[in-house]
């Protein structure tokens, strides 16, 4: 019979940290309460311990940037393969007609595989769309928050486009949504549309996570972006900067001075930017990621996040936290402390949570992995998994293999031949 869950646990005994100790953690509640070396925590009741011999333990992932209502939307559109514009106007032509039970449901379900996978904070952007039921992505994204209450913490942000008006926002906020979105370098007037969305953030009072400089081209928002909110005491954050990535140091560096000075969270999107970008290059095709190295080393606040999965943004993807963290040191050439922070702690900071992990005093929220060490759990992303949300079994996903035996065989004549020297 399957367990039941979610579970209470205040032990977890015999796991292995990113940096090789073995130990013993217990729990108080939501709380890590101590981190032993493994073999020395007194025992707990069975019901409350969780076994970890051959599995990696590290903070449970976060997901700061996704799309849940377009989410597993791709075998629904077929959409031709394309960069982003390709990408707005098939997603615009299918949301016509989606209601708000399809995109609960589509949602819903990616929101658990990511659970499954280890993550258990997500924000997500859902669009405030065109036409005479502008909330219905609203209404279906609040609607699943209720639901995996207690499971998973979902933030949601409004995305207005530059058509969406002033109180379609405020209609969105009023409905439960956290943040204000958008993505003001699509505009015709970027930094009137930028302008527009901070006012109606400022009068709110609350946080801003825009979509910014999406492209190898284009406008400068996020210098104006980080000018006009210095000094803000919400949370401020920018996903994709793309446009980063391809300036030369005299350009880049007074824009990372502007972001340093506001401190806005950036938040890199590997998988969904590296099939977007670069269409129009079909020689020496650039990467498509923002200036990661540069923002790293001046102590900017990075994050990544997986963005899109499976729809016409990005046809592919698993909702998992690990293909981010493999996408970061391939492409971005990040190692592997570097790029598993950045879907774990640091993606928690820039989404404004208190910091979790196998440390004492912090948030329960833990993944466990079956894996010897960080680079093998990125690289092979075991199937194999524990997941903790403050404090409480929420997830437990055992893989079993069954695989011919390896033959045993005579030497061939060939091999005799050769091995003789004939």
């Amino acid at each position: 019979m399957p367990e039941a869950l979610p579970r209470p646990l205040r032990l977890l005994r015999g796991a292995t940290l990113a940096d090789g100790r073995r130990v013993d953690v217990e729990l108080d509640g939501n709380r890590v309460s101590a981190v032993l070396p493994a073999g020395v925590a007194a025992p707990a009741p069975a019901d409350a311990t969780l076994e970890l011999d051959g599995y990696l333990l590290m903070t449970a992932p976060a997901e700061p940037h996704a799309h849940l209502d377009k989410a597993m939307s791709y075998d629904l559109i077929r959409p031709p393969q394309g960069d982003l514009v390709r990408a707005i106007e098939s997603w615009k032509a299918y949301a016509s007609g989606m209601t708000v039970e399809s995109i609960a449901d589509r949602a819903r379900a990616a929101a658990l595989r990511l659970l499954a996978n280890g993550t258990t904070a997500v924000r997500c952007h859902v669009d405030i769309l065109q036409g005479d039921e502008p909330m219905r992505g609203v209404e279906a994204l609040v609607q699943v928050r209720e639901e995996l209450a207690g499971l998973m913490h979902l933030e949601l942000v409004a995305l207005a486009g530059w058509q969406a008006p002033d109180s379609d926002v405020e209609a969105a906020l009023d409905r439960g949504v956290d943040l204000v979105g958008g993505a003001s370098h699509l505009a015709p007037d970027p930094s009137a549309d930028l302008r527009r969305l901070l006012a109606i953030a400022e009068r709110r009072g609350v946080g801003v996570d825009l979509h910014t400089d999406e492209g190898l081209g284009g406008p400068d928002t996020l210098t104006e972006y980080a000018r006009l909110v210095r000094d803000w005491p919400v949370t401020t954050s920018a996903g994709h900067c793309v446009r980063l990535g391809v300036l030369p140091p005299e350009q880049l560096e007074p824009l990372i001075d502007e972001v340093l000075a506001s401190d806005i969270g950036i938040i890199t999107l590997p998988i969904t930017n590296l099939y977007l970008q670069g269409w129009e290059y079909p020689v020496a095709t650039p990467r498509g990621l923002t200036a990661l190295r540069a923002l790293l080393d001046a102590g900017i606040r990075v994050a990544a996040g997986a963005d899109n999965v499976r729809d016409p943004f990005n046809p592919v993807g698993r909702c998992d936290a690990l293909e981010t963290a493999s996408l970061l040191v391939t492409a971005g050439h990040l190692d592997f402390e570097e790029a598993i922070a950045l879907v774990t702690d640091n993606a928690r900071d820039v989404m404004g949570l208190p910091a979790a992990g196998p440390v004492a005093g912090r948030v329960a929220d833990l993944l466990a992995v079956r894996a010897e060490n960080l680079g093998e759990a990125i690289a092979f992303a075991p199937g194999d998994r524990f997941v903790l949300s403050a404090g409480r079994l929420v997830s437990r996903t055992t893989v079993q293999t069954d695989s011919a035996a390896p033959a045993t065989l005579a030497p061939a004549p060939l091999l005799s031949t050769l091995s003789s020297g004939r």
